[in-house]
C-alpha cells in the first residue's frame, strides 16, 4: 500500500455505504504546526462509515527536532499522535439537501463536496502531543546555575553554594513515630 500525502479524502463512496464499512490509507501528510513550520508525519488512518458520519482513527509519528528543558541542547524527538474523531457530513450524499449541523459546535464536518480533511485534527492533536518539559535523557543534569556549564559534561568548578539559611531549622527538626 503506498502513502499518501495528503490530508483531504473524498468519502463521497464510504458515506453512500452501510455502516461498518471501512477504508484503511498509509498516509504521509504535511502539516503546519504553528508559526509556518510544518512537519511530516507517517501512519496509518482509519475511515469507519457510522451511522452518523465517518469516525477517523489516525496513529501517526513524525521526527521532530526538540530542545532539553534543563540543558537546552538540541535533540531527535519522535512525536506520537494519536486520535478518533468522528467527522460528520454537511449534504446528504444522495439527494444533495443541506444536513442539520452537529450539536457540538466543535465537531469536525465533512464539506459540501463530500471531502474529509483530517488536516485540523492533526492539527490540534499534535498541539496536545508535544511534551510539556522535553528532557533530552531522562536523567539529564542540566546547567549550573552559577556559571551555566552542561552538567552532562561534568562538574564544573563553581563552589558549592551553602544551604539556604531561611531552611536550617526544618533541616534540624527530627523526624519522630
Amino acid at each position: 500500500m503506498q502513502y499518501r500525502g495528503e490530508t483531504k479524502f473524498n468519502v463521497a463512496q464510504l458515506l453512500r455505504e452501510s455502516v461498518g464499512a471501512i477504508r484503511t490509507y498509509r498516509i504521509q501528510p504535511e502539516v503546519e504546526i504553528g508559526q509556518g513550520e510544518k512537519v511530516t508525519f507517517t501512519g496509518q488512518l482509519d475511515l469507519l462509515r457510522t451511522d452518523k458520519g465517518i469516525l477517523t482513527r489516525a496513529n501517526l509519528k513524525a521526527p521532530i527536532l526538540e530542545t532539553c528543558s534543563r540543558c537546552l541542547t538540541s535533540f531527535n524527538y519522535t512525536l506520537s499522535v494519536k486520535f478518533q474523531e468522528e467527522f460528520y457530513p454537511t449534504i446528504e450524499v444522495n439527494l444533495g439537501y443541506k444536513l442539520p449541523p452537529p450539536e457540538d459546535s466543535s465537531a469536525f464536518t465533512i464539506d459540501e463536496n463530500h471531502i474529509l480533511d483530517i488536516g485540523e485534527a492533526v492539527r490540534q492533536y499534535t498541539e496536545i502531543a508535544f511534551p510539556l518539559k522535553p528532557l533530552c535523557q531522562p536523567e539529564c543534569a542540566g546547567l549550573c546555575p552559577q556559571c551555566g556549564k552542561d552538567l552532562n559534561e561534568g562538574r564544573c568548578q563553581c563552589p558549592t553554594l551553602p544551604p539556604d539559611p531561611r531552611w536550617m531549622t526544618l533541616r534540624n527538626l527530627e523526624i519522630t513515630k
